[in-house]
């Protein structure tokens, strides 16, 4: 931060003074890196002080360690690192993700496969099941259009939207709903809880920049925000339900990629029933949220290999189907037939947008789960990795859906080679369970921002990594969710009644992130208004048609997880209402600076040597408004500054 015009620090910092130190050292020695500290009077530690203190006479020991003492040699250290700099992130050559070598490549992008892309990878499951629910395929021209739309659909949602522009919206490295707000709130004063304090004012964090018209809106846009009471109002209230439909998105996902994978047993064994398929995924669901506790890095590192498996076996079996049934499937790459099935079957079409929007489900935990890796490793692994391997999925698929129109449920199992079912389902399955995991994943970091800005009740957060500071556990959410997603899968018991649920809770989310990016281009960003209003005219009106698809059917069930996310944003707002009333009666009751002094020789106070640091709710809850995140232990606190 610069003081006025002409503080020094780069990069809007105060320059940090480098420490250097003496110590004794032994050439050679075994303890040649063994500190001996000096005093400040130069003299009792030092090996000749320590000689010479001794008096008189020197018997032979003495002389042995005087010996031994001249050997020794004062040395001058380089700078020395600070640990709480180390911890701040403040140093350099210490990042919050290291990627520096191949093999350090290789393992973050199979930990990025196993808990950032198992959501949207196991999306091939179940996406024509619930496109073709409750409309037969009556031509090859309706696979053609179907298809046509699940890959525009993939092109544009989550290629183009989240991972070429939203993952660079993210806050420091954090993603989600929260990091959006974050970011807003740390640029313009847009939140209902102050993110500064009073004495914060006088300090200027002046930057010189080129005049120019985005400038000038992006001027207006903050002091629109910052004068409006009820522009923030506004932008909480988005924000608390766009984060009440991850939580509900949370939910719902285990129950769809748990149930759709197990459903294959339906295929390969004709005994199998329903209720049976609704057990083993219950049991299936209370192993998987009992080894969360395990934490991202080794679930991640152990799982992201039999992921990578799965990606393969999606491209493998779309070869092999493509090969088998014919390459007509390629057309639909020409985004005509779009038109042709809206054309046809218009009311069909428009049901069927519900399902294809699954295809496109994981796209939001991407952008959330970004606090455990890089945008750069996770835009690699999805652009050369994850959406080859879904395209030939869903293009093997449409091979084997034009040859066997009436095959329009458990359509992935049954386009499977035979000789290769059971090894595929088994795979399959163990992706659904990883896939389970990113979302919840995504929600643990969505939880700790958004208690940071006091819109959540305080839950005990466990850091489950050494090295990545955004890698938690919150205990009582994941049991939390555990429940919530049993009563689901006993309550629904269809993934077909599941996946209207699904649809809802996905585009609340995206709605939402699109509106917050958006603010983000004209006020952080500056981007030309031409290009910001066709981000939001294509993306958002895209959704709002996905929507209205979606909401049609919320009669069948799906109303509740609308009720389910109602709930939750209830228990936000009236949080996030209880802290600011708690704030305004601290900021009333606080006694001034002045009127202490004037006490203080009145109240018997003694100075004590030394510094103390005292700091309560409103000086924490401003650092954290302010881009501050705190790491403790029982001993310590440290203050690692985000920005």
């Amino acid at each position: 931060m610069e003081t006025g015009s002409g503080g020094g620090g780069g990069g809007g910092r105060l320059p940090k003074t480098e420490s250097a130190e003496m110590r004794w050292v032994v050439p050679g020695g075994t303890f040649e890196e063994d500190e001996i500290e000096s005093s400040d009077d130069g003299g009792a530690d030092t090996p000749a002080a320590a000689s010479g203190s001794r008096g008189g006479g020197c018997s032979d020991d003495d002389n042995y360690e005087e010996d031994e003492m001249l050997r020794q040699r004062l040395v001058r250290t380089g700078p020395r690192a600070d640990s709480f700099d180390v911890e701040a992130l403040d140093v350099p050559g210490v990042y919050r993700h290291q990627e520096f070598t191949l093999g350090r490549s290789i393992v973050l992008t199979l930990q990025t496969l196993g808990v950032v892309f198992g959501d949207v990878g196991t999306s091939p499951l179940y996406t024509f099941d619930i496109m073709f629910n409750k409309y037969p395929i009556t031509s090859k021209e309706d696979v053609l259009g179907a298809l046509s739309l699940v890959i525009y659909t993939l092109i544009l949602i989550p290629f183009l939207k989240y991972t070429l522009i939203v993952l660079w919206g993210n806050d420091d490295g954090e993603g989600g709903t929260f990091a959006l707000y974050s970011l807003i709130c740390r640029n313009a004063k847009a939140s209902l809880l102050p993110n500064q304090l009073p004495s914060d004012t006088r300090i200027s964090s002046f930057h010189l920049k080129v005049p120019s018209v985005e400038l000038e809106r992006s001027l207006k846009i903050k002091e629109r925000l910052e004068t409006s009471s009820m522009l923030k109002k506004l932008l909480l209230m988005l924000v608390l339900f766009g984060t009440s439909m991850v939580i509900a998105d949370g939910v719902v996902t285990p129950a769809m990629s748990v149930m759709s994978a197990v459903n294959g047993l339906k295929v390969g064994i004709s005994s199998v029933n329903e209720g049976e398929v609704v057990m083993i995924t219950v049991a299936f669901l209370i192993v998987l949220f009992s080894l969360q506790r395990f934490g991202t890095s080794k679930v991640g590192l152990a799982v992201g290999p039999a992921l990578f498996i799965w990606f393969c076996c999606l491209a493998g079996i779309g070869i092999y189907n493509i090969r088998t049934y014919g390459s007509e499937v390629l057309h639909a790459f020409n985004p005509v037939y779009i038109y042709y099935y809206f054309e046809r079957n218009p009311t069909q079409a428009w049901i069927s947008l519900g399902g294809c929007l699954l295809c496109a489900t994981g796209s939001e935990a991407m952008f959330a789960d970004l606090c455990y890796f890089s945008v750069r490793s996770v835009q690699f692994t999805f652009v050369f990795l994850v959406l080859p391997c879904l395209l030939l999925g869903y293009l093997g698929q449409a091979a084997f859906l034009m040859e066997n129109l009436t095959a329009n449920q458990q359509v992935f199992f049954l386009s499977i080679p035979r000789h290769a079912f059971w090894p595929v389902v088994f795979i399959a399955t163990l992706a659904a369970l990883i896939a389970s995991r990113a979302m919840t994943t995504a929600i643990f970091s969505t939880i700790k921002q958004a208690t940071a800005l006091g819109c959540f009740p305080r839950l005990k957060i466990i850091h489950t990594s050494r090295k990545f500071m955004g890698q938690i556990y919150i205990p009582v959410m994941n049991w939390f969710l555990l429940a919530s997603c049993l009563a689901f899968v006993t309550a629904f018991g269809s993934i077909n009644e599941i996946g209207n649920a699904y649809g809802i809770a996905e585009l609340g989310v995206m709605m939402m992130t699109t509106v917050l990016v958006t603010i983000i281009m004209l006020l952080i960003w500056q981007v030309n208004i031409v290009v910001v209003l066709c981000f939001l005219t294509l993306f958002l009106g895209l959704e709002l048609f996905f929507f209205s698809s979606v909401l049609g059917s919320a009669a069948d069930g799906s109303w509740v997880l609308l009720v389910f996310a109602a709930v939750l944003y209830l228990v936000m707002y009236i949080w996030n209402y209880g802290t600011k009333l708690k704030y305004e009666t601290e900021v009333k009751q606080k006694l001034s600076m002045d009127l202490l002094m004037q006490l203080g020789c009145n109240l018997g106070t003694v100075r004590a040597p030394g510094i103390g640091l005292l700091y309560n709710e409103l000086f924490l809850l401003c650092l954290r408004m302010r881009g501050f995140s705190f790491v403790g232990s029982a001993q310590r606190a440290t203050i690692c500054s985000a920005a």
